[in-house]
């Protein structure tokens, strides 16, 4: 008997992967397995190739995360490569856009320290006017930017004029600052809803780092995930087709 025609238990199969038998039914099921033949009794047997596609499915599922993982097995099961290539590369087009949005918000806070805020001319909430003199924009410009929803500055009660908070001035310190080096809108806010959330220039800076640090070490499990897939389609028999290893099991 041959490596791959080696009959495997769920059992063996579950040890290998660190899961229940359970699981490794409800992967057979998913299609992240190929189907498995049945002894006369009903049994599951598996082979090799049930082994080979279980270790990269594993190692997808670290890199793109379960659903996909799922979805790249099972369209490789159902013959459909170029789908599950697809699949793959608009992963991979995900995360790159990912890093062009970080390194977007890391380029902001560069050019947001290159100029220094100008003082206030006074304490507390600022008019419209106020703010637009002091960035050298026209209220409109600032309008806009409300419309677009960069800027939300809240309105007195009594009068319904906008007062401008500090942490609006910043705001809209900022839009004006990336509007200059031509970002669009749709870079801007993803900047400010991140330096909201975080609550000042410094914080937003040490998440952008550790993001950056997460999106590396991402990369490199969907290489290795990719890596893995590239193998087990290379262990298919047929020319860039699929065949059910359940045949010789």
């Amino acid at each position: 008997m041959t490596k791959d025609d080696r009959r495997l238990r769920p059992v063996d199969l579950a040890r290998l992967a660190g899961v229940s038998t359970q699981q490794i039914r409800n992967y057979e099921g998913a299609g992240v397995l190929p189907p498995a033949a049945r002894t006369a009794s009903g049994y599951r047997v598996f082979g090799d190739a049930h082994r080979r596609a279980l270790l990269a499915y594993r190692a997808l599922m670290r890199g793109y995360g379960p659903p996909t993982a799922t979805a790249i097995m099972r369209a490789v099961h159902d013959g459909d490569v170029p789908g599950a290539l697809a699949l793959v590369d608009a992963a991979h087009a995900a995360l790159h856009e990912e890093r062009v949005s970080l390194r977007a918000a890391s380029e902001a806070l560069e050019l947001l320290a290159l100029e220094p805020p100008a003082p206030l001319p006074r304490s507390g909430g600022l008019r419209i006017g106020e703010v637009a003199a002091l960035l050298g924009v026209r209220p409109s410009a600032l309008r806009v930017w409300e419309t677009a929803g960069l800027l939300t500055p809240p309105r007195e009660r009594a009068t319904g004029y906008r007062v401008y908070t500090p942490a609006d001035v910043r705001d809209a310190r900022l839009v004006h600052t990336l509007r200059r080096s031509h970002y669009l809108f749709t870079q801007i806010k993803p900047i400010l809803d991140d330096l909201r959330r975080e609550g000042s220039t410094e914080a937003l800076r040490a998440a952008i780092t550790t993001r950056g640090e997460t999106l590396t070490t991402r990369s490199r499990t969907m290489i290795e995930g990719s890596g893995a897939l590239h193998a087990y389609l290379n262990g298919l028999t047929g020319s860039g087709g699929v065949t059910s290893p359940s045949a010789g099991s």
